[in-house]
């Protein structure tokens, strides 16, 4: 029996790739299973493939958990329809869509075509390259701040995007901004001031006094 190796991308995220062999006569159901076994996805949401020419355009869809409009419309549904009803290129291209709330388009290709493998369970992970994303609304936890890392950081010291050494010079001239604020003590003030006056009262002395020495 005929084996399909499919290649499943996502559109948005190239380097996240699983290559998934299956029987030809398996079932897009499989097939839908296989890939969220290997993504890690809740299988349990609407989806659908599209048959897609090489531009990726949509053609006919077949559908798991379709809404009543499609029912009623008609369309193909996953379970019970064989992938080899819609394989017509030996690169037959799916264009496929993963949840239609919260949607992730994939592409899926057709790449190899291989014998059956005795004692091999079907479908099976041949490939796996990179990490799925998060499906869209699952929240991270929030970042907490490390205490000790805010503790060392000192703002001042810090030179390519705060205050320069340059700058700090004229910083140190200054205690504290509380010294800018403080109340003038009006008593030490005057004190200051009497006794500036004294000592000019003595500088004039002795101004007097060497001056005086000059008419002996």
């Amino acid at each position: 029996m005929a084996i399909y190796r499919f290649r499943v991308s996502f559109e948005d995220y190239d380097d996240v790739v699983r290559d998934i062999d299956i029987k030809s006569t398996q079932t897009f159901e499989d097939l839908h299973l296989a890939i969220h076994k290997s993504t890690g996805y809740n299988p349990e949401q609407s989806s659908s493939f599209y048959v897609s020419n090489d531009q990726w355009i949509k053609g006919d869809e077949i559908a798991y958990l379709p809404n009543q409009r499609k029912i009623d419309r008609g369309v193909t549904l996953m379970m019970g329809t064989r992938l080899n009803r819609f394989i017509e290129d030996p690169h037959q291209k799916f264009y496929y869509t993963y949840n239609f709330e919260r949607p992730f388009d994939f592409h899926i290709e057709l790449i190899k075509i291989l014998d059956e493998e005795a004692n091999k369970e079907y479908p099976c992970l041949a490939r796996s390259v990179g990490e799925a994303p998060k499906p869209a609304g699952a929240v991270a936890a929030p970042a907490v701040a490390s205490t000790e890392d805010t503790e060392e950081y000192d703002f001042l010291n810090e030179t390519e995007y705060g205050v320069g050494d340059e700058d700090t010079e004229d910083m140190e001239t200054v205690a504290s901004v509380d010294e800018l604020d403080a109340p003038v003590d009006v008593e030490e003030e005057e004190e200051k001031e009497e006794f500036m006056d004294e000592f000019s009262d003595n500088d004039n002395f002795e101004s007097d006094e060497y001056s005086n020495k000059d008419d002996y």
